[in-house]
């Protein structure tokens, strides 16, 4: 299955009260009723890069046209890493080098 993606963001929010980690961006479904979300991969091989898993849930009827989705992976745990892999199938989907934090 082939899949679309755009402006992906990995951010790490240092600010009192809100303190996260969140990646986020945008995925094109070829279906309505199909959900994207993303969750943190079982393999973690290398010391400075998370790396997630893009996961498509399937709930329901839907209507197969293109819908663009957010996706959204937050955490109140702030890892230590300089980059983000994000795959999808077992297979590099994007590769997120630039960590914007908030202080």
């Amino acid at each position: 299955m082939k899949i679309a993606t755009r402006d992906w963001t990995a951010q790490i929010d240092r600010m009192p009260g809100a303190a996260s980690f969140r990646v986020f961006g945008n995925v094109t479904v070829t279906n309505s009723a199909h959900t994207p979300r993303l969750v943190r991969s079982e393999i973690q091989d290398k010391p400075c890069d998370l790396r997630l898993d893009l996961q498509i849930d399937t709930s329901g009827i839907g209507l197969t046209v293109l819908t663009e989705k957010h996706v959204e992976y937050k955490s109140t745990d702030i890892p230590d890493i300089t980059s983000v892999s994000i795959y999808f199938e077992d297979k590099l989907l994007v590769c997120i080098n630039e960590i914007l934090i908030t202080d």
